[in-house]
């Protein structure tokens, strides 16, 4: 009998739709014990948003600053796991908090040490930055990373903007004004997420976890747009400067939240057209840098 730990935080129920179909086959063997993880905080984020709340957790989900967890059942501390399914989204560019508090808590050291653990990601678009803090906080958990799934909304950019920020706020998944595609991941590709837990169970089996990745890669457990990994790296280096100035100013902090509110409207709306113009044109030059890129950020190295 092995044991295999899912771990997952979802406030619309995306991740855990996901999260579930993922462990279906694991769920259908008799000789795996699954074990569903749901992250709780002390003080809960709100879903829908509001504003204030939204904007609020900026700088400490940038700058990967922990909150205090709800004690983690003693049966999970109790058990050595064979597998870890870690399912975590996207805020700001960086891991939730509740997913980066769990990483960051003596309790993942448990957990994770010298245990292998397939990360699952359910996104606007950008995850490509974020899975790198996933790795590293992995890596100080002595985590054995075997394999990678990200699943995101297929809507264009600027068109997921739009529909990811009616969902949030309203709480309710729906075509925004009756014209725009649904928000978020589709259910078509929460429903097929269910043939990487199929790949995944068989490797563990077959105690062959260090070929999962390259296996994954092969049913489009990844996919990568080199536009969308050019401007996550450059909204990074902005975020980083814009959360530690906002972090810094405890008094008025809801003033430069503010004015933070505005700059990211002008940077979605103005900068992010003009950074895919120039992608477009300087693609040619960049070609085997790109080439590279890809094979990294598809991989769990």
């Amino acid at each position: 009998m092995k044991n295999v730990l899912v771990i997952y935080y979802s406030q619309s129920g995306q991740l855990e739709s996901i999260a579930r179909n993922i462990a279906k086959p694991f769920l259908n063997s008799e000789d795996i014990n699954v074990v569903f993880y749901e992250i709780q905080m002390e003080r809960n984020f709100p879903f829908p948003w509001n504003k204030a709340a939204f904007f609020d957790a900026f700088p400490e989900s940038f700058l990967q600053i922990p909150s205090l967890l709800k004690p983690i059942p003693t049966e999970i501390l109790n058990t050595k796991f064979d597998l870890v399914l870690l399912n975590f989204q996207v805020w700001y560019l960086t891991p939730s908090i509740p997913v980066n508090s769990f990483l960051k808590s003596k309790e993942a050291k448990i957990i994770l040490n010298s245990t292998p653990v397939v990360t699952i990601n359910g996104s606007r678009n950008m995850w490509v930055i974020a899975q790198e803090k996933v790795k590293v906080l992995l890596k100080l958990n002595n985590a054995q990373l075997k394999g990678n799934i990200a699943l995101v909304d297929r809507a264009g950019n600027l068109i997921s903007v739009i529909t990811i920020v009616e969902w949030m706020f309203s709480g309710i998944k729906k075509k925004y004004l009756g014209i725009f595609p649904l928000p978020g991941v589709s259910e078509k590709d929460i429903l097929d997420a269910e043939k990487f837990g199929e790949v995944i169970l068989s490797e563990l089996n077959e105690n062959n976890l260090d070929e999962l990745q390259q296996k994954l890669v092969e049913i489009d457990a990844v996919k990568i747009s080199s536009y969308l990994v050019s401007v996550d790296k450059t909204a990074n280096k902005i975020f980083n400067k814009w959360s530690n100035f906002i972090y810094n100013r405890k008094q008025t902090r809801k003033f430069w939240l503010k004015v933070f509110n505005i700059y990211l409207l002008l940077a979605i709306w103005l900068i992010s057209p003009i950074v895919y113009i120039l992608h477009v044109v300087l693609y040619p030059f960049n070609i085997n840098k790109i080439k590279k890129e890809t094979i990294y950020y598809q991989g769990v190295n």
